[in-house]
């Protein structure tokens, strides 16, 4: 059987967002999984039921350790020898395209699944402007998660059009609809989590799922919020998702707003984000820059209406007044008006949540996404 090598730069890129896909090819393929090492590489392992690996990669712009794992991985690359080494995220993506052409891997695959130059000026935006189009250059096959993600790669010149594929309709992963069903929450399960969280029977709950930090729009949603809150005592706003301060963190009056406004609610990181979604009216996910976001699938699958930004991905998963409503990107005012426009328009509400569902149901499945990815690979 031939080897595939799959490389993110965190396990939990692995846990999360290729959740599942790993042991669907491991029936195809001998799969080998390498990222970062850590407790998650080991349970992607046992989960997956696949061979793991650990090569430490950091997030950030670090050359010397850069070199160090370039160098590691490309050892490994050269002793298994594997038919296919297919990559995620930025970093992983220099790193294992690279490590794949110096040890001579035959087919070289990356996926593009959000990009930080998107939101990067000078210096920095010309340093991973670069750093994309090496990896590209080192690649023999794009996938592109989104449709805009592959017209930003054209427009900016950094790779001809005919090495980039868009698997399905986007996404990397598709969705589990079996999972990601409100018939599949526990009823009374959810009545004590909702007095847990001070929730009332009456009260509107808007949802934001994911990195707590400044490019997923947290300050514009806040101060957005905190403008209807001063004015509606039935309305709150669940915030489900860690903190990266050191990365990426919020305005320090945006914390502060977080910490001493009662009506929003902080629950951190959850592995199972279903109960809260299950419990909320409405996803707010403002993001400055998306591959094609899980979490906004994982909502229309849990018929949650979306307020979203209009950036690749969001846009093509949400409908304009169909399933949900796109604001410009960085807007305090626009999401401030789209939020009140869902809370005076029950009926308008209502009506766009009899598609949300059906939307993804109809469109990124799990199983499609798997079976034409394996389709792709077999093609090789």
């Amino acid at each position: 059987m031939r080897k595939l090598v799959r490389i993110t730069t965190i396990p939990e890129s692995l846990a999360i967002l290729l959740k599942g896909q790993l042991n669907f090819m491991q029936k195809h393929y001998n799969v080998l999984a390498i990222s970062s090492n850590g407790k998650a590489l080991h349970e992607v392992g046992i989960k997956e039921n696949v061979d793991v690996l650990p090569v430490n990669m950091s997030r950030q712009i670090t050359p010397f350790k850069d070199v160090v794992s370039l160098i590691k991985l490309f050892r490994i690359l050269k002793k298994e020898k594997p038919f296919i080494v297919h990559t995620h995220t930025p970093k992983a993506g220099i790193i294992g395209m690279l490590a794949a052409y110096f040890a001579k891997v035959p087919h070289r695959l990356h996926t593009i699944a959000g990009l930080p130059v998107m939101e990067t000026q000078g210096f920095k935006r010309k340093i991973l402007m670069f750093v994309e189009k090496l990896t590209y250059k080192c690649a023999t096959n794009i996938f592109p998660n989104s449709y805009g993600l592959e017209t930003f790669v054209i427009e900016n010149k950094l790779i001809k059009a005919d090495k980039l594929k868009i698997i399905g309709k986007g996404s990397s992963n598709g969705i589990n609809t079996n999972y990601f069903n409100i018939e599949s929450i526990e009823k009374s399960n959810l009545q004590g989590l909702k007095n847990q969280l001070n929730i009332a029977a009456n009260d509107f709950v808007f949802i934001f799922v994911g990195r707590v930090v400044s490019d997923k729009g947290i300050n514009e949603l806040i101060n957005a919020f905190s403008r209807i809150s001063t004015t509606n005592s039935k309305v709150k706003l669940l915030i489900v998702g860690g903190f990266e301060h050191d990365l990426d963190p919020l305005n320090p009056e945006v914390l502060e707003e977080i910490n001493s406004n009662k009506q929003i609610i902080s629950v951190g990181f959850q592995k199972d984000v279903r109960p809260y979604f299950a419990i909320s009216k409405a996803l707010v996910f403002p993001s400055y820059r998306e591959g094609f976001p899980n979490v906004v699938m994982q909502a229309g699958a849990m018929n949650l209406v979306s307020i979203v930004s209009n950036i690749n991905g969001c846009n093509e998963i949400i409908k304009d007044k169909s399933n949900g409503v796109i604001v410009p990107a960085k807007s305090t005012e626009h999401l401030f008006n789209a939020m009140s426009y869902l809370l005076v328009n029950p009926d308008k509400l209502d009506e766009m949540q009899l598609n949300t569902r059906k939307h993804i149901v109809d469109n990124y499945q799990q199983e499609n996404i798997w079976n034409e990815l394996l389709q792709t690979y077999n093609n090789l």
